[in-house]
């Protein structure tokens, strides 16, 4: 019988498919030190941001031959050595197109939020203050928004906004991309003078791709979101912005460390935060555990 393992879980309708179809499906979570020894007995696994298949991991997995098949269920697949498990016979898979519409609402749930101090008052009110003068905000219909990177998020974004009335301008790293003669293409230094919020949409680098060199290039009172991968920000450069009024505010749902533990982030006023929830929504799941469901069989021909 193909064994399966779901390290970070699945949804219910898509655990009971693949059990239907015959698999054996575990649901469990397994830390790096257990991980490694548990894949031996594994034809599959699907992981999502939590688990982290790395060289160990995958050494353990070949030593005995059965692993075929790692899914990711999510866009992103940086928590996975995927050159290093092809090369040894392991393919590797994700699922990019089921959670593009629900990331893309949360990084508009942050513009939304920075636009109208949504997270500052929310706090405020518990606290038993009526702050209407502090909490003057600003409208989205007339102002630019810079997407850096415009692939299925980023132009689900676009889409969103233009509805809302915001002018869109992009860079991506391949140029002017197809079917996008309704957006403006602009180099990355062109677009961060001209936006007035920037929201990102690229995979991880090994490096920040906004530093202070880039902060500096942008308009005062910007506003910052962060909903593709932890890293993409200069954090010390990210905070003296904030703290200098540079940046009127950013939006986060992804960190270099999760959870994230800088209290200097967790506390700031001017941060939207939110624990890593793109692709948390019902629609989103039931997508990702569909196309799970569809990568399995085709694996292994059920």
């Amino acid at each position: 019988m193909i064994r399966i393992l779901a390290t970070d879980g699945i949804d219910k309708a898509s655990g009971e498919k693949l059990r239907e179809l015959g698999y054996e499906l575990t649901e469990q979570f397994f830390g790096p030190d257990d991980l490694a020894g548990q894949l031996k007995g594994y034809d599959a696994v699907i992981v999502r941001s939590a688990t982290k298949i790395d060289r160990p991991a995958i050494d353990a997995a070949v030593g005995t031959g059965r692993l075929k098949l790692i899914v990711r269920g999510g866009v992103g697949t940086d928590n996975i050595d995927v050159d290093y498990a092809t090369k040894n016979g392991i393919e590797v898979c994700n699922t990019p197109n089921a959670s593009s519409a629900a990331v893309a609402e949360l990084a508009i749930a942050h513009i939304f939020t920075l636009a109208r101090h949504l997270h500052e008052a929310n706090v405020t009110m518990r606290e038993g203050k009526w702050e209407k003068n502090a909490y003057s905000g600003v409208e989205l219909a007339g102002k630019t928004l810079g997407l850096i990177g415009l692939g299925r998020i980023g132009r689900c974004v676009a889409d969103k906004a233009k509805a809302l009335g915001m002018d869109v301008v992009y860079y991506d790293i391949v140029g002017r991309a197809p079917g996008s003669d309704n957006y403006e293409y602009l180099e990355v230094d062109d677009l961060l003078v001209r936006a007035d919020f920037i929201s990102l949409h690229i995979p991880s680098y090994d490096m920040a791709v906004i530093t202070a060199d880039e902060i500096a290039k942008m308009k005062d009172g910007v506003y910052i979101v962060n909903c593709a991968r932890g890293g993409l920000i200069d954090e010390d450069a990210m905070l003296d912005a904030l703290d200098s009024g540079k940046v009127a505010g950013v939006g986060l749902d992804v960190y270099p460390e999760e959870p994230p533990k800088d209290e200097r982030i967790l506390k700031h006023p001017k941060i939207s935060l939110t624990p890593h929830i793109g692709a948390s929504t019902a629609e989103a799941q039931s997508r990702i555990g569909g196309e799970i469901v569809s990568i399995v069989s085709e694996k292994f021909g059920r």
